[in-house]
């Protein structure tokens, strides 16, 4: 997932002054560190409010500059000045919001409030600025006489339709009425997103007796004696609802009971009518998203929010869905039956339920593949993978990763690495958090504190202007199970494909080779920045790559080609469930974005039941998010953008087979991808970049041949 973070823009981060009193708060001042990383062992939460406002007046005084010029407004003038107005505003909101996406202490909770009501405040105050807007137009008329490159003319158009988005060609009680619906929706998106992560820390499922863990791999089992000792509880065992623990026990758990209730922890998260409850804050803010939409008009928020995506409009996305959907329900049927049916040969009395599906389907993957995680754990340390990531993006694009240990870092989980180029030119810095922890959100995450750009300096000896360019500051943020005593920590099949996906993004933030942030790395489309992660997936089993990191921890030895056969013939196992899980969370997103009465919806969990049955989604399966917990479209920048992970998996699909016609590692082709998706954000039409890319347009077919849906 791209952690998507609201920026007015971004520019160079340093930021000088002369005051020593100024220079208390190290926001204000240029960072003296390793690459100009933040200083984070200086940054005090009491920083970020006075900085903040210091950010939000300093832009305020170039856009008064702006608009107060008597010069005819032109590109540089105006929309390159705009662009690059809000350096420490930025600089000061990345660290916060991505510090207590990771790193959440109470002292952080303590000021969000106040500091997301500043932001959107002073989002609003520009967005509606009429006189500022009236600047960027002019411009914007004259464009086809200005003489624009590309990525000239992508930021005109962008900055453009950017505040004709946010209403600047609003009545005046049009301008007002979206404020107060802006500044609510931020609020609500806070509260959900700190629900979800009070839900997801206070459960716990607890177990006295060793006999109740029978299946349950040594490692899981290890590491829930090891929480229960820190939770107070020593000579128990603790499971929790972090991925790295409830996704093998309900895989593995032969105890029927135990799985019922810790599936049902992980899918009534926020969904038990107290405190922490979301059903309140979803229905607030659905009507507040469908009245923001019919403001703008349009017919409901999903046309509102594709209408500057690849897919365009909410009819193609769900187009796509519903290719995708219709063979994986129908696969999917049929591993519910083959699954039943060995519950009925068993000798067992019950009909399949979702918490039964893992268990049951690992034990016909058993039977058909003699393949389970028990077996493949020992090769895929986190080490290990992560240096065959490293390997694998040396022999695509030549970098090469050096650890820092003089780099700062916001907690003793994090490790930093330069990021260099083949000649040793940096490319960025790299900041990796592997590890659970209770002040951590949920799931797995790319960010940024610095997006790659170029600015304009001038030379302290020449006096002359030079062009510089800005390398990034990418943090990789994921959420496995800690290192044991006398295991390090063993990823199973899944998470192995979230590190090189995650690695994904990271690349396309790393690459970028743009002049403007605003249109550099990762700031594009949810369903295009989707492609440079998940095409990552595809080389982390291929067989080649798995012989160059997968390596038994204890012994050293290579996995063998027996078990390497056996993971590519598996490929395609289970892949209806797959699909249907995410398809369906994908349908929901739609279903609540495509409404087109701004109406409270009473029920939110009569409005989910009903949206999925009329799908056709079978009992067995749950959606992968259920609405109370479903931060990407409540919380994360996704809003009726789901489906973009499945839109995204189509060009990905489609991408890989060029390298599969050429060399998975053929130079040539890496270097196409590179230079026309990785390096190139938002400075073209995304079609196009694709194309140049690939040659044609995509194709859903490799797609649904890859996973099994089609032959």
């Amino acid at each position: 997932m791209k952690k998507i973070i609201f920026m007015l823009s971004l520019g160079l981060s340093l930021v000088s002054c002369s005051d020593k009193k100024t220079c208390e708060n190290p926001f204000l001042c240029q960072y003296d560190t390793p690459f100009g990383v933040p200083p984070f062992n200086e940054i005090k939460p009491a920083h970020f409010i006075p900085a903040l406002d210091e950010g939000i007046k300093q832009q305020n005084v170039v856009i008064d500059s702006i608009i107060n010029s008597t010069a005819v407004p032109d590109f540089e003038n105006t929309v390159v000045a705009f662009e690059f107005s809000s350096e420490l505003f930025d600089r000061v909101y990345l660290t916060f919001e991505n510090l207590r996406s990771c790193d959440a202490t109470d002292s952080l909770d303590a000021i969000s409030e106040d500091i997301v009501k500043k932001v959107s405040q002073h989002h609003n105050n520009i967005s509606l600025n009429a006189d500022l807007f009236n600047k960027i137009k002019q411009v914007y008329d004259r464009k086809d006489e200005l003489d624009l490159n590309r990525e000239q003319l992508m930021l005109l158009e962008k900055t453009y339709k950017n505040f004709v988005r946010n209403g600047a060609n609003l009545t005046e009680e049009q301008k007002a009425e979206i404020r107060l619906i802006n500044e609510r929706l931020s609020l609500l998106e806070l509260e959900f997103e700190t629900k979800v992560r009070n839900e997801t820390n206070a459960f716990q499922l607890e177990v006295d007796n060793i006999e109740d863990c029978e299946g349950v791999p040594q490692s899981i089992i290890d590491v829930a004696a090891e929480t229960a000792k820190a939770r107070g509880l020593e000579g128990k065992y603790v499971f929790t609802l972090d991925r790295a623990c409830i996704f093998p026990f309900l895989q593995t758990a032969k105890n029927r009971d135990l799985r019922e209730k810790i599936f049902k922890g992980y899918i009534m998260r926020c969904d038990n009518n107290n405190a922490d409850d979301t059903k309140k804050n979803i229905a607030e803010q659905v009507v507040l998203r469908t009245k923001k939409a019919q403001i703008f008009g349009y017919k409901n928020y999903a046309e509102y929010a594709l209408e500057n995506k690849m897919a365009k409009t909410p009819e193609a996305a769900t187009q796509l869905l519903l290719q995708i959907w219709e063979p994986a329900l129908q696969l999917a049927k049929q591993e519910a039956a083959d699954i039943q049916k060995m519950i009925t040969e068993s000798g067992e009395k019950f009909n399949l339920e979702p918490w039964d599906w893992s268990y049951y389907a690992e034990k016909i993957r058993i039977a058909k593949y003699d393949l389970n995680e028990e077996m493949l754990l020992p090769y895929f340390s986190l080490d290990n993978v992560l240096q065959g990531v490293f390997d694998v993006a040396l022999k695509l694009y030549g970098l090469q990763f050096v650890k820092q240990n003089d780099i700062p870092v916001y907690s003793d989980d994090v490790v930093a690495y330069e990021v260099q180029e083949a000649d040793g030119k940096l490319a960025g810095i790299l900041y990796l958090d592997f590890y659970v922890r209770p002040t951590k959100g949920v799931g797995a995450w790319m960010t940024e504190f610095r997006t790659q750009h170029r600015t304009c300096v001038k030379d302290e000896k020449t006096s002359e202007n030079r062009i510089v360019d800005v390398r990034p500051i990418v943090s990789l943020v994921y959420n496995f199970a800690r290192p044991t005593a006398d295991k390090p920590t063993l990823l199973n099949l899944d998470e192995v494909s979230t590190v090189f996906h995650e690695f994904g993004h990271a690349l396309n933030g790393l690459l970028s080779d743009c002049t403007y942030p605003s249109l550099a790395g990762t700031n594009t489309p949810t369903d295009f920045v989707e492609l440079p992660s998940q095409i990552m997936e595809n080389w982390a089993l291929l067989p080649e790559v798995l012989n160059m990191y997968a390596r038994h921890y204890e012994t050293g030895e290579i996995i063998p080609n027996e078990l390497i056969n056996k993971i590519t013939e598996s490929r395609k196992f289970n892949q209806g469930f797959n699909n249907v899980e995410l398809l369906a969370a994908s349908l929901l997103d739609m279903a609540y974005h495509t409404r087109s009465t701004a109406e409270l919806i009473t029920d939110i969990n009569k409005f989910e039941k009903d949206e999925m049955q009329k799908t056709g989604l079978i009992p067995q399966i749950v959606p992968r998010y259920r609405s109370t917990y479903f931060k990407h479209i409540f919380s994360g920048g996704y809003t009726a953008g789901y489906y973009s992970y499945r839109w995204s998996a189509v060009l990905d699909a489609d991408a890989f087979e060029a390298f599969a016609e050429k060399g998975y590692f053929d130079k040539a082709t890496a270097t196409s991808f590179r230079k026309n998706i990785l390096e190139r954000g938002y400075t073209d039409d995304l079609m196009k970049l694709y194309v140049d890319f690939r040659g044609h347009s995509p194709n859903v077919y490799p797609l649904l041949k890859r996973e099994g849906l089609k032959q």
